[in-house]
């Protein structure tokens, strides 16, 4: 047995003494429902299930916190990490007559596809039920066969600062900073919604390697900075059974083809920065897929950022291998630098 998978059984047992112990103490399981997806043919739902004590449970607020028990107010962000999941839970998904019952993992995650499901398109809700906890409503984007663009976007150094394959920088950015201090990308709204302007229902999706501890923060700083709305597509951080930490760069390429076939008449505009893997990933996907990608964005950081983001002065990745497949990539260092270039030669069909 290897060293992650011992640290993945005491995290376990850990965890189930917290269930047992919450339980007696009053505690209830709560459902977390995350932004699903989907088209009309097939609707994504994914969430959580957290333990939760009752006595701080708000009956007035119908917004579900992934900080759990923890009160509404921004708070340091370490606490949103603090959470007793709950494994083996069993939980039922229902759309009309249509539902699906299935189980959470040992993380507490819930993971189901329903088909023929009968929702129009736009923003719907879902009905979201677990043994001994209270129904949620799980909100879903549901995607006109009709549309043909697509924006995917990530999270860390491309929309908002978090410095985040640097260890102690993204340590001091997602849990000594308060939740409502995170600072915002300059111009990435304003580009956005240039980039949309034309296809107003369009799908938004936000990739990151970041915790899913961490959605309701991220969905709250999109709101507050005017970004479009969109299903938040994060990971799990701890353990597996390859290694102490989840691959990131892989957890995007997966998310990034999973998207491909869950679209297939949908070409995506791709945003990314060169702090991390994503000239690499984004690359990779065109060769694989020409088809399916009609731009590229790369927000450039600076050496400075570059210094804290992985201890260089200059990029790791590299361009994108795009220009050989006819894909067009622009640069620039923030929102408006890349809307400026963006402008000169929009690279969205319709413009």
């Amino acid at each position: 047995m290897g060293f992650s998978d011992l640290v993945r059984t005491a995290e376990n047992k850990i965890n189930e003494y917290g269930v047992r112990r919450k339980t007696a103490a009053g505690w209830v399981p709560q459902i977390i429902p995350y932004t699903g997806y989907g088209t009309t043919e097939r609707v994504h739902v994914i969430g959580r299930v957290l333990m939760d004590d009752p006595s701080f449970s708000d009956a007035n607020d119908t917004k579900v916190r992934q900080s759990g028990s923890f009160a509404y107010e921004a708070q340091r962000g370490y606490r949103q990490f603090f959470t007793i999941q709950v494994g083996d839970h069993p939980v039922q998904v229902r759309v009309g007559d249509v539902s699906v019952e299935t189980f959470t993992d040992s993380n507490g995650y819930f993971d189901v596809s329903l088909d023929r499901h009968g929702l129009e398109p736009g923003w719907r809700e879902v009905d979201v039920t677990g043994e001994n906890a209270r129904p949620v409503k799980a909100k879903v984007l549901i995607t006109s066969p009709e549309e043909t663009i697509g924006l995917i976007s990530d999270i860390d150094d491309t929309i908002m600062v978090t410095n985040l394959p640097r260890a102690f920088n993204a340590a001091y950015n997602s849990w000594v900073k308060k939740t409502n201090n995170r600072q915002p990308i300059s111009g990435m709204a304003e580009f956005y919604r240039e980039l949309l302007k034309d296809h107003p229902n369009a799908p938004v999706f936000y990739l990151s390697t970041g915790a899913w501890n961490t959605f309701s923060t991220l969905e709250d700083f999109i709101a507050d900075e005017g970004l479009p709305q969109g299903p938040l597509l994060l990971t799990d951080w701890g353990p597996t059974p390859t290694g102490l930490f989840r691959n990131g760069s892989e957890h995007k390429k997966v998310q990034l083809r999973n998207l491909v076939i869950d679209y297939p008449n949908v070409r995506w505009i791709l945003v990314g920065d060169n702090g991390q893997h994503d000239p690499l990933n984004y690359g990779d996907l065109v060769i694989e897929h020409p088809d399916v990608v009609t731009g590229i964005a790369i927000r450039e950081l600076t050496p400075t950022e570059h210094m804290l983001s992985h201890g260089t002065m200059s990029s790791l990745t590299g361009p994108p291998r795009t220009n050989r497949e006819g894909v067009p990539t622009i640069y620039g260092p923030d929102g408006r630098a890349l809307l400026r270039e963006y402008r000169k030669a929009p690279f969205v069909p319709g413009k």
